[in-house]
């Protein structure tokens, strides 16, 4: 069972079957898929420096547009002690770099949420909440979240801290997987957005 049918139990059986089969992630068996990001948006201009950062640690990044090629791979594997950790690798192909948004995907002790740590080497951690709508969607929302330095996990106050809302869907006239992300900040409003589509790639 994955760690995505623990924590949504009875609920995953909700889910379009599509989403039921890009979530059911066999260990050693990745979930790869190719597609196009139709708008990706950044907030206000003085948020730049602070997305350059991010592109250190495969996080967020300054650049915006549509149109952007993009692929995503999810590998569910074992940890040493035992724990089941799903590897999130999201690339996003623009006309002169490529840029990364990488995230450790584990469940806690209670399989009451996810806890998500962001970034390569992790930067942020966020716990997750997953439902599914009354339309078969999967939609994700933060929680408490912790800035990461080396060893220690620092808490972000609230106003500090990121609403990330992440909702996908299978569009069964275009075969297709549909995703839209927003990122906002109650003080500074939207830190980065994107929506597209992506197709299963059999490698």
């Amino acid at each position: 069972m994955t760690i995505y049918q623990h924590i949504l139990r009875e609920d995953f059986q909700k889910l379009h079957p599509k989403l039921q089969e890009r979530y059911t992630l066999q260990v050693g068996k990745p979930f790869y898929g190719e597609g196009t990001m139709s708008k990706i948006e950044r907030g206000a201009a003085w948020l730049v420096p602070l997305l350059k950062l991010g592109v250190r640690w495969k996080l967020l990044f300054p650049e915006s547009g549509n149109d952007i090629p993009f692929t995503i791979k999810n590998t569910s594997r074992i940890l040493s002690d035992g724990e089941v950790e799903v590897y999130w690798e999201r690339s996003f192909y623009f006309e002169k770099v490529t840029r990364n948004f990488n995230a450790f995907m584990t469940v806690d002790a209670n399989q009451e949420f996810v806890k998500d740590y962001l970034g390569e080497p992790n930067l942020f951690y966020s716990d997750l909440k997953f439902s599914v709508t009354s339309e078969g969607n999967m939609c994700i929302r933060s929680g408490v979240q912790r800035l990461i330095l080396r060893n220690i996990e620092i808490p972000i106050p609230s106003f500090l801290q990121a609403d990330v809302v992440v909702e996908e869907s299978y569009d069964e006239d275009k075969d297709t997987f549909t995703i839209n992300v927003t990122i906002q900040n109650k003080i500074v409003g939207r830190v980065m957005a994107y929506e597209g589509e992506f197709k299963e790639q059999h490698i």
